[in-house]
């Protein structure tokens, strides 16, 4: 063998070598990565849980509130709509309380109008009765005269 061919013999065995230590460096450093990765991944899974926990807690607490909420408006639809009734109620009282006897009232003014209508028609029927019989009538009032 040659002195060139020994110093390229040499090349490669060095060549080889170093690209095993890169190799190992590469795979040591895949597993340094590897590690720091599960280190975050429970450091966030444990920073996590809590959070998700308080979450949980959260969303809870805000179903009950919702519930309540919604609880309350019912309730007070109820009530809003008792009020309405009750109100509805009272003014119809009170219509009727007014109207009742001012209808009362009104036909009273009008029985007694119809009669004082019909007493004045009487009056008038008979002061024509008496104006058709001119001669009658002093005869009547002379027989009644005492004197």
């Amino acid at each position: 063998m040659t002195d060139t061919a020994e110093v390229l013999l040499g090349v490669i065995a060095f060549s080889v070598v170093l690209m095993a230590v890169v190799q190992v460096g590469a795979i040591m450093a895949g597993f340094r990565v590897a590690r720091r990765v599960e280190r975050l991944a429970s450091e966030l899974e444990s920073g996590v849980k809590p959070l998700i926990a308080n979450l949980t807690a959260v969303s809870a607490e805000a179903s009950k509130a919702a519930n309540l909420a919604v609880t309350q408006v019912e309730r007070f639809d109820r009530l809003f709509a008792d009020l309405t009734v009750k109100v509805e109620q009272t003014i119809s009282v009170a219509q009727q309380f007014i109207t009742g006897p001012a209808h009362s009232g009104f036909a009273l003014v009008a029985g007694i109008r119809a009669g004082l209508t019909a007493f004045q028609s009487l009056r008038e029927a008979a002061r024509r009765r008496r104006a058709a019989r001119p001669g009658s009538f002093d005869e009547e009032e002379e027989s009644l005269f005492i004197g």
